[in-house]
């Protein structure tokens, strides 16, 4: 089957206190318990103090400021201009209270996960020698609005292949959308072991798609090339055509090892809110669908994703860079364009400045032009030598975006 077509519908790593292989836990399936938003309020209000006025200027930003909400990426720094205070900016106490907000607003897993992406950029900042776009400095924070028990705020980290935005609102700490991904996808860590800080994910989607039958198999795989994102950066506010297999078709040891990957996305956020998210997704199961890009053979370049009413989780292999060990792939969609220039063969990937002939500041694409290194005007596209080693991905809430719920 072709690539995505008719999909987009308009709608309303290590730290200074150390991280662990988000592999060795599982996603929280914990009964609801005490709401964590009064501890996150008061770790962001205990961070706000250890800034100087500068500083909390450069961080704060009016709840009202939707334009900022929206600004995140999965470009390297050189590629994509972030407002909010950077990472390599801040002194060792302010990183430490910093770190303190996102560990009590996500779960050991979900922390341990983003930390270990987090290191990849690092990696990859050495692996390269590009340390002038790549690497931890380079993230950038953000609070927006007032951190507060009675009125909602966020929170916001992120920048090459991994951002979190985090609404807290009404008792409820949300994190859609957020980014999930990383470069390299397999690297060493300074204690010698080998961190794949998406690794049970992947082996999980593997054994999913191979537990299927012919029918089902038939139903969920709709092309044998892996695609990019459809909801990458910048596609706010739309949603995702039912296709592939519907969820209520699978058995319930398929249905509970599809809810095992979905629950490390849903699990991101503290175990109290994740269990809410998870009973969400539940409730719509039979209106959520497994789709699938590419081959099912395990350690293969693949696309998936699981759509529905109120999730849409997306991984996507991209192209390899060259001088990665591992990494694969030649331009286009492989190797490391020089700083400022077109990427993926002349069209930025998903995530970059849609300015015009794939290059970042330089007007607007016209009508049905390929965005987020999609094709025919659709994002998803087909991905140029997609390795294994390059993800991206998304989990986001259509019914539930920057925590619209709890703040309407």
């Amino acid at each position: 089957m072709g690539a995505v077509a008719a999909l987009l519908i308009p709608s309303a790593c290590s730290s200074s206190d150390g991280s662990a292989d988000p592999s060795a836990t599982t996603a929280a399936t914990a009964p609801a318990g005490k709401s964590v938003t009064p501890e996150v309020t008061a770790a962001a209000k205990e961070f706000l103090a250890t800034l100087d006025d500068s500083k909390k200027d450069t961080v704060s930003f009016e709840w009202s400021d939707d334009e900022q909400k929206k600004k995140w990426s999965n470009f390297p720094a050189a590629l994509y201009s972030r407002s909010g205070l950077r990472w390599g900016d801040m002194s060792e106490t302010q990183q430490k209270a910093w770190l303190k907000i996102m560990k009590v607003s996500l779960s050991t897993e979900g922390y341990n996960r983003v930390l270990s992406e987090w290191d990849a950029d690092e990696a990859l900042a050495k692996q390269t020698g590009q340390t002038d776009q790549y690497g931890k400095q380079y993230y950038y924070l953000a609070v927006i609005g007032t951190p507060s028990d009675s009125s909602p705020w966020m929170w916001q980290w992120g920048g090459h292949h991994v951002t979190v935005n985090a609404t807290i609102a009404s008792g409820v700490v949300s994190v859609t959308p957020s980014f999930i991904g990383d470069q390299p996808a397999s690297y060493t860590d300074a204690d010698g072991k080998t961190v794949r800080p998406l690794g049970d994910i992947e082996d999980e989607a593997f054994a999913l798609v191979d537990s299927l039958d012919d029918d089902q198999k038939k139903a969920a795989v709709l092309g044998d090339t892996p695609i990019d994102l459809v909801l990458g950066p910048g596609e706010d506010g739309k949603t995702i055509a039912a296709e592939g297999l519907a969820l209520s078709e699978l058995n319930s040891d398929q249905q509970a090892a599809a809810l095992k990957v979905i629950g490390h996305y849903t699990g991101l956020v503290d175990d109290t809110d994740a269990a809410i998210r998870m009973n969400e997704v539940r409730s719509v199961l039979d209106q959520t669908y497994l789709a699938w890009y590419g081959p099912t053979t395990k350690g293969s370049a693949a696309y998936f994703r699981f759509s529905g009413p109120n999730l849409v989780i997306e991984y996507s292999p991209q192209g390899g860079m060259a001088g990665v060990p591992g990494a694969g792939g030649s331009l286009p969609g492989g190797g490391t364009p020089p700083s400022g220039a077109p990427q993926n063969g002349g069209t930025p990937p998903s995530g970059a400045p849609q300015n015009g002939a794939g290059l970042p500041n330089g007007g607007t694409p016209p009508s049905g032009a390929p965005q987020n290194g999609g094709a025919a005007g659709q994002s998803g596209g087909q991905t140029s030598g997609a390795s294994t080693n390059h993800i991206h991905g998304v989990y986001r809430d259509p019914s539930n975006e920057y925590g619209a719920k709890y703040t309407s």
